[in-house]
């Protein structure tokens, strides 16, 4: 039951993101206009809270990353990642392959 509903989950994210990159790409000004003042507080505190999830504990460790066994410092790759795009966007230059870590070497798994 569980792997349905994660996939429902993705599915539904998935389609909504897919929406909206559509109507910035093709809307017209007042309805990008409206669209962006209902979704951006929506998307910026969908951030802070995922953020907030991952900020250091007193130990510099990602609380949501780590395990009991591997402690992952911070920042993590979420932090990571929203840095990437939220304010470096894509002017920021990719670190060299032999310096990025090694689940960004490998191919994201389809998701079924």
């Amino acid at each position: 039951m569980d792997e349905i509903l994660g996939q429902v989950l993705r599915n539904a994210v998935r389609e909504r993101l897919d929406m909206l990159s559509e109507l910035a790409n093709r809307a017209d000004a007042p309805s990008l206009l409206s669209v962006a003042r209902s979704e951006l507080p929506r998307l910026t505190e969908g951030w802070r809270t995922l953020l907030a999830a991952h900020d250091a504990d007193d130990k510099s460790n990602c609380p949501e990353c780590s395990s009991r066994w591997r402690p992952q410092k911070a920042p993590c790759s979420v932090w990571r990642s929203a840095y990437d795009h939220l304010v470096a966007g894509a002017l920021a230059p990719r670190p060299a392959r032999h310096q990025r870590p090694a689940h960004a070497l490998r191919p994201a798994a389809p998701v079924p």
